[in-house]
């Protein structure tokens, strides 16, 4: 994957193994991105007023084909928060009903379902999934003896962020349907570094950002909701999309609602199809097999040097981005600001449930030898902040 890495922007100087939290993007998508800006203040009047429904329509498309759903069941946002707070803001929910997730749940979207349970009165009611994994069998029943009939909404991660657990949801989006129970997923790290489809994954609202494991420009995201529930949702933000005298449409309310909030500057969003044709020319799926295999080293390896197992029971668990369990350390914060102003390896430590963890992402232009630096560094640190 040498020839990959020459493609990025990123720090030569720094060990990057945090692809997971902002993505990475490649040079080329970031003049695709470039081009746009430079599209839209060449004449901004034409754009907004002319352009701005057929250039999003188009990027609707491109993407619709790559997660296999229908374009107009699809809007871009910025980032999966904002997707959960357009679909969470617009659910009727109050005393006596459930919003049910796990307790490996994102901080900012947890946040989202605090606020709205604090005004509201619903419950949000997160079900233990403890480490070390069993099975996928194991982790829906576990998760379903939290339903109940006062369960209204299921949200969950396909891809957790603090254990990198790929979630088994097709399942659980199924079982759901059956019993009458909205479903909610954030794919926020699902997008690019696994195959989508939308139509077999059967949830109603699915969201995930482009701008991490697709390499599109910051800012970069997508809601899906199946035309079924398309009625329920709200404008988060109320502008000329709305109402009964609006002077536009771009086919139906969840779009009109959605898609114009004012002016903003959308490049990122048309820069996602670039950002799919990147990896169709270099031929993706090889590079995410070979991210996986190099991954599954550097968990061997962590593994052999901290004596702590790993919580996954096989590979098919995660893709490109997995947790490595660390001995317990006196202070984590400080071990991580270490790893990086000593060490220059850029890398999440996560506290999860009184488990240390390291969270390691592969992505196409890292490399042995950036293993090799992250080994060196945990080697020296880990006697040091050792509980």
């Amino acid at each position: 994957m040498e020839h990959i890495k020459s493609l990025f922007l990123l720090d030569p100087e720094v060990t990057f193994l945090n692809h997971g939290s902002f993505g990475a993007t490649p040079a080329p998508v970031f003049s695709a991105y470039q081009a746009w800006q430079r599209h839209v203040e060449s004449q901004p009047v034409r754009f907004f007023v002319n352009e701005f429904g057929e250039h999003l329509a188009t990027a609707r498309h491109a993407l619709g084909r790559y997660v296999n759903a229908e374009p107009d069941d699809i809007v871009y946002i910025p980032n999966s928060t904002v997707a959960l707070n357009i679909i969470a803001r617009s659910l009727k929910l109050g005393p006596n009903d459930v919003v049910l997730t796990t307790d490996h749940e994102y901080g900012a979207c947890s946040n989202i379902w605090h606020f709205l349970s604090q005004k509201q009165r619903f419950t949000y009611k997160q079900q233990p999934i403890p480490v070390p994994i069993e099975s996928n069998k194991a982790i829906v029943e576990q998760f379903w003896q939290g339903v109940t009939p006062d369960t209204k909404v299921i949200f969950l991660s396909h891809i957790s962020s603090p254990t990198a657990l790929t979630f088994p949801i097709e399942e659980i989006c199924r079982r759901a349907r059956a019993e009458g129970i909205l479903t909610i997923i954030d794919g926020a790290h699902a997008l690019g570094q696994m195959p989508l489809d939308m139509a077999r994954i059967g949830a109603d609202f699915y969201f995930g950002n482009a701008h991490k494991w697709l390499c599109s420009p910051k800012g970069a995201a997508f809601l899906f909701a199946r035309k079924e529930v398309q009625a329920i949702v709200e404008p988060l933000v109320v502008s000329w999309g709305w109402g009964d005298n609006k002077s536009f449409s771009y086919g139906s309310n969840f779009l009109d609602y959605l898609q114009w909030t004012g002016t903003t500057d959308i490049s990122a969003y048309l820069s996602v199809p670039a950002a799919i044709e990147f990896q169709e020319t270099h031929s993706w799926t090889a590079v995410r097999q070979q991210c996986h295999l190099l991954l599954q080293e550097a968990l061997a390896k962590v593994t052999q040097l901290t004596g702590c197992a790993s919580p996954y029971p096989n590979d098919s668990f995660y893709h490109q981005m997995a947790v490595a369990p660390l001995p317990r350390l006196t202070d984590i914060k400080a071990f991580k600001t270490e790893l990086y102003d000593q060490f220059q390896v850029e890398i999440p430590c996560i506290a999860w449930q009184n488990h240390h963890f390291i969270r390691i992402s592969i992505q196409g232009y890292n490399s042995e030898e950036d293993i090799d630096a992250l080994l060196n560094a945990l080697q020296q640190l880990i006697p040091a902040y050792r509980a």
